[in-house]
This record gives C-alpha cells, structure tokens and sequence, in this order.
C-alpha cells in the first residue's frame, strides 16, 4: 500500500511539471500563419525490434500517407510539393548528409525545406519495439532558425496500423493549429 501511494504522489508531482522549452507557448510569433510547411515521409527504424517483417514499411508508409493528407486537408495550399521536397531532400543529403535520408537529420531536412521555400519542416518516425509497441517520434521545426517547436514521442501500443494512424493524425493536427498560430504552441485541443 504505501508503494502504491509513493507512486500516486511522484505520478500526481510529475504532472505538474513546466513542459519542455519547444513545448512552451510564450515565444513570439516566427512566421505569418500561412507559411508553406515542407513535410517530408515517416522514416521506419526497426532495427531494434524483437522481429524484423517484411509489412514493417507499411507502418512508415501509412504514417507518411495520414501525415500528409491531414496536413493538406488543414492547411490548404500550405505543404510544399512532395516531389520538389523529395528532390531537394536527395541534393541535400548529398551534400550535408553524408548520403542518409534527408528525413532523419534536422540540418538536411532544413536545407530541403528552404529550397522549396518552405518556412516550417516536419519530420516523423515509427520505430518498432515489438509486435504490440511502436514508437512515434515527430518534430515540426522552423526551418530558418532550426528551432524545434513540437516535438513529439509517443507510445502505441494496440494494433499497430490503427494506432499509428491515429497518433500521426493527432500530431498532424498539433502542427497545423501550431503553424495557424503562427508558431506558438498551445496545449488546448482546440481546431
């Protein structure tokens, strides 16, 4: 009994605690609120995992579809060409990033960004732990300055398709209303 008191007391003192710097909504604004977002796809990290299957790069993939269709969807006209992105991506990997993928390394994804003309960067990642527990990750940056403004790491646990969809969704949502406000966050769930 008194363990599970000492843990309800750490539990109920842990949230009260001020958020993380990039989570805190007293900075001015960065940029006008329809600045064009470059949102690059979800990268998949499994190399950790208990398994390793072959249908691991559908949760990446579908991460990058729900990401990009609900950015499009909120902030119309906003996201930068994928392709254009994709391209600018490869250049800058080429040059600054030693060849890796351009949507895992911040000051790669930074320079893409900017050559589309590109104000906010988004990254994303689903890491697999096991069968039952992923891992989202994901960043909305401003890209001039490198500031991470969200950042984001939770833990899905349930059927992975269905909760990775849902937890990209809401982080979607998260950078959208970020992006609208002009770069100041807030925690309320309001549209």
């Amino acid at each position: 009994m008194r363990n599970r008191t000492l843990l309800t007391c750490l539990s109920l003192s842990l949230t009260t605690v001020t958020p993380v710097g990039a989570q805190v909504a007293d900075h001015a604004p960065l940029e006008p609120a329809e600045a064009r977002v470059a949102a690059f796809g979800a990268a998949l990290y499994n190399a950790q995992a208990n398994l390793q299957e072959a249908t691991d790069t559908a949760k990446a993939a579908l991460a990058t579809t729900v990401l990009h269709a609900t950015l499009a969807k909120l902030l119309p006209g906003q996201l930068a060409d994928t392709a254009a992105l994709e391209a600018a991506g490869r250049s800058a990997a080429a040059l600054s990033a030693g060849g890796q993928n351009c949507n895992v390394i911040v000051a790669c994804a930074r320079a893409a960004a900017e050559a589309v003309g590109a104000r906010w960067v988004v990254l994303a990642k689903v890491s697999k732990t096991s069968n039952l527990i992923w891992l989202l990750t994901a960043q909305l940056i401003h890209a001039p300055s490198g500031t991470i403004i969200l950042d984001d790491s939770t833990e899905l646990k349930g059927e992975p398709e269905a909760m990775v969809r849902v937890g990209i969704r809401i982080f979607a949502e998260r950078v959208a209303r970020t992006v609208r406000a002009r770069g100041v966050t807030t925690n309320f769930p309001t549209p």
